[in-house]
């Protein structure tokens, strides 16, 4: 008898996670100038120590158009299909999710039946992109509970508001935006959650128009790009707190164990949930804390508060020089 299993690359745990076999091959992007009038890839890297074409590329991918500049891009589901709230484990984690910055064109990559020679199984071009969402520019994806989730820079015109929104993990259709009340958030750039404190956050970067042409030294000196992180609800997709941590520290990410200053994540220490925020045009790091109360039987509104005193935290929390 056949049983119907979650994906085995599915873990319950970080630990459970750590455990698991290592990755046999890596998807890696590939860049060409904005002018050159050539066209991006994905490329295949072998990284099984065992295997003859260890550290070589043996397989690649072109993207149908030039001009994309690839960024990040992530698989179409993963280890948050667990999520005992919106749980589908039995979505297989097949398909990567790759979108162009530049070009707000999303690439989606089937990685089977030959994980050497993946081919794109479908394009979601800017319009439709902006017809659904009314954003533009995708940065972050992450497979999430509820379908994949990616952060956008910004409007089809290049101002803001940037945020979030949601690919359907099977049919790749768009779904729409994903917050419901965004509060006073405009500027977006990465996000993460933690599914237990029900808790998303996401930092801030610039609009489209203040960063396609590089860092502009006006805005910089007017302290206008962004320098706060965002906390939400995540199940009801509202905006909850802003931490505001200076116009000094501006183009701000979090990332525990990160240098590039760009990302951001959790670290966890039992109940606490932690990490380092790093500034693009900071000088200093310092760190943040989502607090819970003693017991995890605690309401949510509870475990949030928590949250508040973050704000605190980092301004009294150690700093270290930014390297």
């Amino acid at each position: 008898m056949t049983l119907w299993q979650p994906d085995p690359t599915f873990y319950p745990s970080p630990r459970a996670a750590i455990s698991a076999p290592p990755e046999k091959l890596a998807y890696v992007a590939l860049l060409n100038g904005e002018n050159s009038n050539r066209h991006d890839a994905l490329g295949v890297v072998d990284v099984d120590p065992a295997s003859s074409s260890y550290g070589r590329q043996v397989g690649q991918v072109d993207m149908p158009h030039p001009g994309d500049e690839l960024h990040h891009f992530g698989w179409n589901a993963c280890s948050a299909c667990l999520s005992p709230y919106a749980p589908h484990p039995h979505t297989e984690r097949r398909y990567l999710i790759v979108p162009g910055i530049r070009s707000s064109r999303i690439h989606v990559i089937d990685t089977k039946p030959n994980p050497r020679k993946p081919e794109i199984i479908k394009v979601i071009e800017p319009e439709t992109l902006a017809a659904r969402t009314g954003y533009s520019k995708p940065h972050t994806v992450h497979c999430g509970p509820a379908g994949v989730f990616v952060s956008a820079l910004g409007a089809p015109n290049g101002e803001g508001p940037g945020g979030i929104f949601v690919i359907d993990p099977e049919s790749f259709d768009v779904l729409g935006k994903w917050e419901i009340d965004r509060g006073p958030q405009y500027l977006a750039y990465d996000f993460w959650w933690h599914l237990g404190y029900d808790t998303l956050i996401t930092s801030e970067w610039g609009t489209p128009n203040m960063v396609e042409k590089g860092v502009n030294p006006d805005l910089l000196l007017k302290g206008q790009y962004g320098h706060a992180l965002h906390v939400w609800d995540l199940r009801r997709r509202r905006h909850i707190q802003t931490l505001d941590l200076g116009a000094e520290q501006q183009m701000v990410g979090a990332a525990p164990g990160a240098r590039s200053c760009s990302r951001v994540r959790f670290c966890r220490r039992g109940r606490f949930v932690e990490g380092p925020i790093f500034f693009h045009m900071g000088l200093a790091s310092r760190q943040w804390k989502l607090g819970g109360s003693k017991s995890h039987r605690d309401s949510r509104r509870a475990r949030r508060s928590g949250i508040a005193a973050a704000a605190i935290e980092r301004l009294q929390g150690r700093s270290t020089a930014c390297d």
